[in-house]
C-alpha cells in the first residue's frame, strides 16, 4: 500500500533504427502521445545527425496508482552510413546515469534520490533481415552488461506466423552463438499455480516479442478496436492470435517491472559501483606510493565493499598523519626562513604537482 501510494518510477529506454515503430510503440502501450512535437528529419538533415538521446517524462494514473514514467529515446541510432560504435553515446548515458546515483547515494541527503538509472532497453530488430544484422550483435553485446535488453521483432504484421516463428527461433539462436546476455525472467517458484507456469512458459518462448502498434482505433466485426486496417483486413493490436503486444505491455507493466527495476540495482549498478570504488582505492593506494610509503594495491575481486571502504578509511587515517608530519615540520622550518614575498601568486588547489596534499585530501574525501 505504501508503494502504491508514494507511486512507481520507472525508465524505459528505445533503441532500434528509424522506422521501425519506437514512437508508435511507445505511445500504444502506455496509451499517451508522447512525440507530438517531434520534428521529422528529412534524408540530407540525417547525413549530418549523429545519435541524440532524448528524454521524455509522463505521468500516468490508473485506478489510483501513479507512475512516474520515463522514456530515453535514441534518435539517429543506425542511420549513418558508417556506425562505428554509434552505440557509444547510448551506453555513456546509462553510465551517466549511475554515475549520478552513486554520487547522490555518497552524498548528505540520500532520502530524496532521483532514480534515473534505465531498467529497461528495449532493442528493435528489423523483420526485413535473415535475423540478427552486425550492428544488432554489436549494441546488445556493448550494453548486455550495462542495462535489461529486452528484444523486439519490430512490425511483426509483415511477416506471415510461420515467419514469426522460424524468425523467433533463428534470432534466439544467433543471442545464445553470440554470447549476448538479454533479460533473463526469472523462474517461476514450485508452489505457483498451473496457469500461472504457463503464462510464465508462453513469455519465454515469445523472446523475442514481435509486436504491432497503431494510435489509430478501427471498426472490425461490430468493435471498435485499435488496430491497423489494410485492404484484405483489420490486424488488431491487442488480439494475442495477431502479436505478442499484450505479452509485453504485461510483462512491463504488471508482472516483471519490479523485478526489471531489481535486477538493475542488484546487478548492474552493483557492478558499476564496484568498479568505482576499486579504482578509487587504486587511486588513493597510487597517491599514497608516490608520496613514498610502499603500500600494495588491494585485490578487490573476493573483497566484499565494507573491506574495500574500511581499507579507504584506513588510508585516509595515514594521509592524515603524514599530512600533519609535514605541516610540523614546515612550520619548524618556517621559524628559521624569511617570509615570502607578498606578490608571489598562491598555487591553484587543482595543480597537483605543486600540491599534492591538498589534491590527495580531494580525492581521499571524493572516495569516502
Amino acid at each position: 500500500r505504501k508503494s502504491v501510494k508514494k507511486g512507481f518510477d520507472f525508465t524505459l529506454m528505445v533503441a532500434g533504427e528509424s522506422g521501425l515503430g519506437k514512437s508508435t510503440l511507445v505511445n500504444s502501450l502506455f496509451l499517451t502521445d508522447l512525440y507530438k512535437d517531434r520534428k521529422l528529419l528529412n534524408a540530407e538533415e540525417r547525413i549530418t545527425q549523429t545519435v541524440e538521446i532524448t528524454k521524455h517524462t509522463v505521468d500516468i494514473e490508473e485506478k489510483g496508482v501513479k507512475l512516474k514514467l520515463t522514456i530515453v529515446d535514441t534518435p539517429g541510432f543506425g542511420d549513418a552510413v558508417n556506425n562505428t560504435e554509434c552505440w557509444k553515446s547510448v551506453a555513456d548515458y546509462i553510465d551517466q546515469q549511475f554515475e549520478q546515483y552513486f554520487r547522490d547515494e555518497s552524498g548528505l541527503n540520500r532520502k530524496n534520490i532521483q532514480d534515473n538509472r534505465v531498467h529497461c532497453c528495449l532493442y528493435f530488430i528489423s523483420p526485413f533481415g535473415h535475423g540478427l544484422r552486425p550492428l544488432d550483435v554489436e549494441f546488445m553485446k556493448a550494453l548486455h552488461e550495462k542495462v535489461n535488453i529486452v528484444p523486439i521483432l519490430a512490425k511483426a504484421d509483415t511477416l506471415t506466423p510461420t515467419e514469426v516463428k522460424k524468425k523467433k527461433i533463428k534470432i534466439r539462436e544467433e543471442i545464445e552463438q553470440y554470447g549476448i546476455k538479454i533479460y533473463q525472467f526469472p523462474d517461476c517458484d514450485s508452489d505457483e499455480d498451473e496457469e500461472f507456469k504457463q503464462q510464465d512458459l508462453e513469455l519465454k518462448e515469445s523472446i523475442p516479442f514481435a509486436v504491432i502498434g497503431s494510435n489509430t482505433v478501427v471498426e472490425a466485426k461490430g468493435k471498435r478496436v485499435r488496430g491497423r486496417l489494410y485492404p484484405w483486413g483489420i490486424v488488431e493490436v491487442e488480439n494475442s492470435a495477431h502479436c505478442d503486444f499484450v505479452k509485453l505491455r504485461n510483462m512491463l507493466v504488471r508482472t516483471h517491472m519490479q523485478d526489471l527495476k531489481d535486477v538493475t540495482r542488484e546487478t548492474h549498478y552493483e557492478n558499476y559501483r564496484a568498479q568505482c570504488i576499486q579504482s578509487m582505492t587504486r587511486m588513493v593506494v597510487k597517491e599514497r606510493n608516490r608520496n613514498g610509503t610502499d603500500f600494495p594495491i588491494p585485490v578487490v575481486s573476493g573483497v566484499t565493499d565494507s573491506e574495500t571502504e574500511k581499507l579507504i578509511r584506513e588510508k585516509d587515517e595515514e594521509v592524515r598523519q603524514v599530512d600533519h608530519e609535514t605541516e610540523s615540520h614546515e612550520h619548524h622550518d618556517h621559524g628559521h626562513e624569511h617570509e615570502p614575498e607578498h606578490n608571489s601568486e598562491p598555487l591553484e588547489p587543482s595543480d597537483h604537482h605543486a600540491n599534492p596534499e591538498t589534491h590527495l585530501h580531494q580525492m581521499v574525501d571524493e572516495a569516502l
